[in-house]
């Protein structure tokens, strides 16, 4: 997975700017207009890739809530609340 996600926007992305450089050495901007889609295209394998990988770890977090509201269901508490405590004042006392 590490290729798609790194490996191959940096390549593509790397053929597009040398595209673009030998437009530029030429003084043709069809090499040029072209290095820019490749560009393009890279930075838009890596960008999504990116959303992909984010998705991923945004279900890792709902499972976490789905077993938290589990054990709540289960036991009428939060799983990092302690047994038994009570509203506790504030460091300073109450105001």
């Amino acid at each position: 997975m590490k290729v798609v996600r790194f490996w191959l926007p940096l390549v593509v992305t790397v053929i597009g700017v040398a595209l673009m450089v030998v437009g530029f050495a030429r003084g043709d901007i069809v090499w040029v207009e072209g290095g820019a889609g490749f560009v393009g295209a890279g930075l838009s394998v890596w960008l999504l890739s990116g959303f992909y990988l984010m998705s991923t770890r945004g279900e890792t977090d709902r499972d976490d809530e789905d077993e938290a509201r589990a054990y709540f269901d289960r036991h009428g508490r939060w799983p990092a609340d302690e047994p038994g405590a009570g509203r506790r004042p504030p460091a300073g006392g109450e105001r």
